[in-house]
C-alpha cells in the first residue's frame, strides 16, 4: 500500500509560525527518509493554527532540502488565480525538481470571507467559472490550446522536461466529475467530509476520459490518523486536536493547536462535552490498528493510495506518528 502525508503546517500554542514552517520542511525529509509517495501542504488564509499561505513558496524549500519524494500542493485554491499564473508557478517548480512536482487544484476559499474578498473580490466568480480555468490550466500544463486559441501563442515559462501531475481535490461528486472529464488524477478528502466517498470515487471511476497523459484513473485518499506506541497514548494525543477543531468551528481557535495539559484541563471543565463520544473520521490507535484501518479504507474505496494528515500539538509526536505507520504498513 502506497502512503503519503497531507499537511497542514499546524501552529501549535507555544510555538512561532516559523517553527510551525520548519517543521513542515522536517517532517518533508522524514517522509523521504520513511518511503512516502508524497509529500503536500494545503494553502490557507488568515486561518488560526494554520502557518501555509503560498504552497509555492514553501515547495521551493521543502524541495531544496529533500531529494526523490514527489511534493505538492494540497491544494492550490484556483478561484483565487489566474491559470495562466498558476502554471507559470508549478511549470518552475518542476523546472527546479523534475519529476517531483504534483499540482493539486481545490476551490475551496481557504479561510474567511474576508480573506476571500481581500485575495480576489470575485471569489465567487471564480468558483462558477471552475470547469472553465481547470480546463485552461490543464492545456497552459500541456501545451494544447487548439491553434486558433489566443493562448496557443504563450508558454507557462519555463517549460520543464516533465509537466507538474495534475490533481482535482475535492468532496463531492461535482470535482469527482471534474477530475474525470478533465483525465485528471482525484484526491478525495475524506477526513472533512461526510458523503458516501464510495460512490464518489466509484463515479470517478466510471466517468474517467483519456484527456492527458494519465492513461487510468488514479485515486489519493485523504485521512485523518493519530497514532503512537499504545491506544491509551493515540487517545491522549488526539485531545488537543480535537480540542482545536472544536473551538475553531466557534472561531476561538486564536492560540493554535493546544497543549495535552490545556486540552485535559477544558474536558476536565466541561464534562458534557466528551470529544470520543460522537463518531469521528479521526483514526486513533497503536501501530497495527490503524495500518489496519488504513487497509480496510484502501480496500473499501478503491484506492490507489491512503494520504494522511496528522495534527497533536507537538511537533515530535506528530513525527513519531508518521514514524510508526510507515514502519508498520511499509516493513
Amino acid at each position: 500500500m502506497k502512503i503519503s502525508i497531507l499537511d497542514q503546517a499546524p501552529i501549535s500554542s507555544g510555538y512561532t509560525p516559523k517553527e510551525a514552517l520548519e517543521a513542515s520542511a522536517g517532517l518533508a525529509q522524514a517522509g523521504e527518509r520513511l518511503g512516502y509517495t508524497r509529500y503536500w501542504i494545503a494553502e490557507h488564509h488568515d486561518l488560526s493554527g494554520l502557518a501555509c499561505s503560498a504552497p509555492e513558496i514553501m515547495l521551493s524549500y521543502i524541495g531544496a532540502k529533500t531529494e526523490k519524494i514527489r511534493i505538492g500542493a494540497g491544494a492550490i485554491l484556483l478561484p483565487h488565480y489566474k491559470p495562466y499564473k498558476i502554471a507559470e508557478l508549478f511549470n518552475m517548480l518542476a523546472t527546479l525538481f523534475p519529476d517531483r512536482i504534483d499540482l493539486g487544484i481545490g476551490r475551496a476559499p481557504g479561510g474567511s470571507a474576508e480573506a476571500a474578498m481581500a485575495l480576489s473580490d470575485q471569489f465567487l466568480e471564480g468558483v462558477r467559472k471552475m470547469p472553465e480555468t481547470v480546463k485552461d490550466l490543464l492545456q497552459f500544463l500541456n501545451k494544447d490550446f487548439p491553434e486558433d486559441h489566443m493562448f496557443s501563442r504563450i508558454s507557462a515559462s519555463p517549460v520543464p522536461k516533465v509537466s507538474p501531475e495534475p490533481w482535482i481535490l475535492g468532496t463531492s461528486c461535482k470535482s469527482a466529475l471534474m477530475a474525470a472529464e478533465n483525465g485528471a488524477a482525484y484526491a478525495f478528502g475524506q477526513f472533512m467530509s461526510e458523503k458516501d466517498g464510495e460512490e464518489i470515487i466509484r463515479q470517478y471511476r466510471k466517468n474517467f476520459k483519456v484527456r492527458g497523459s494519465l492513461q487510468q484513473p488514479k485515486v489519493v485518499l485523504t485521512v485523518s490518523a493519530i497514532c503512537a506506541e499504545t491506544a491509551e497514548e493515540a487517545k491522549k494525543l488526539a485531545l488537543s486536536s480535537m480540542l482545536w477543531r472544536m473551538k475553531t468551528d466557534k472561531g476561538e481557535g486564536n492560540h493554535g493547536i493546544p497543549s495535552i495539559e490545556e486540552a485535559k484541563s477544558y474536558f476536565f471543565r466541561n464534562v458534557n462535552q466528551d470529544p470520543f463520544n460522537k463518531k469521528s473520521s479521526l483514526i486513533i490507535g497503536n501501530p497495527k490498528n490503524v495500518a489496519q484501518e488504513l487497509r480496510d479504507m484502501q480496500h473499501r474505496y478503491q484506492a490507489d493510495e491512503i494520504m494522511i494528515v496528522t495534527i497533536v500539538h507537538r511537533y515530535e509526536d506528530r513525527l513519531r506518528s508518521y514514524e510508526l505507520i510507515a514502519e508498520e504498513v511499509l516493513s
